[in-house]
């Protein structure tokens, strides 16, 4: 089967940067496959995509070797099935708030007697190879996002739950959570001990962690200091913030 570049990365003690792609478009897709990304992340929920749009983008990633990971708009099986159906080798699935939760979305990933996904890969053959089933439940990434007080306050439980390779937290929601503003980074004391908390539990039940960062410079950070799956913002922010950074010196008076 095609390699995950996340899981041979994490076999060697690295950390795995992803793109977060939130545009419709699988030329947009293709352009961040082409450079340095472990792993290109295609944002159902927040991002303006479809599932078909999704499809096409999978296939522009799938050109290149960054493995090709999707965020489910919600923890419905149904979804989650389809995305993988169509080629994606890792799934990060929003506000996991229990155990329960969790049980719900690691099984839909996994082919029984793991979990209870139903059989039908389609395009997860052709991106992964004719021993799909043989090796998709150790291929797939299941990542759950911690974003709430209520989901720090299940922790324990969440990250014992088999299956689940790591937490991804969602550093926007998590402050909202705790009755602050969305901030990207975080910046209040309780948002920045809630997410140490995160991370020092997750570890210490051998489960990855993941957080998304607003900066290349906030992402190295988070290498250093041991988080297994980053993101750097987002395709829109960044064209953004390009287009304003170049403007700005075209109107400089």
């Amino acid at each position: 089967m095609r390699e995950n570049r996340v899981h041979r990365l994490w076999a060697e003690g690295k950390g795995a940067v992803t793109a977060w792609v939130t545009i419709a478009n699988s030329y947009n897709a293709e352009l961040y496959a082409a450079e340095d990304f472990d792993a290109i992340t295609i944002d159902l929920q927040h991002g303006m995509i479809s599932f078909q749009q999704a499809i096409e983008m999978l296939q522009a990633v799938s050109t290149r070797s960054p493995a090709p990971f999707a965020r489910a708009p919600w923890n419905d099986p149904a979804a989650i099935m389809k995305l993988l159906d169509g080629g994606a080798y890792g799934i990060v699935c929003p506000m996991i708030n229990s155990a329960e939760e969790c049980e719900r979305f690691v099984g839909a990933c996994r082919y029984a007697p793991a979990g209870y996904r139903s059989f039908g890969p389609a395009r997860g053959v052709l991106h992964g190879g004719p021993d799909y089933f043989a090796h998709a439940n150790s291929t797939i990434v299941t990542l759950a996002m911690i974003e709430t007080r209520k989901a720090v306050d299940n922790l324990a439980e969440i990250v014992s739950v088999p299956g689940l390779d790591g937490v991804y937290i969602g550093p926007n929601d998590l402050a909202i959570s705790l009755g602050y503003e969305p901030s990207g980074e975080p910046v209040e004391r309780e948002v920045i001990e809630a997410v140490d908390a995160i991370f020092r539990i997750a570890k210490g039940k051998g489960v990855k962690v993941g957080i998304h960062c607003p900066s290349g410079e906030s992402t190295r950070k988070r290498l250093d200091q041991g988080y297994d799956f980053i993101a750097i913002s987002n395709d829109a922010r960044l064209l953004s913030a390009a287009a304003k950074r170049e403007l700005a010196v075209v109107r400089r008076p």
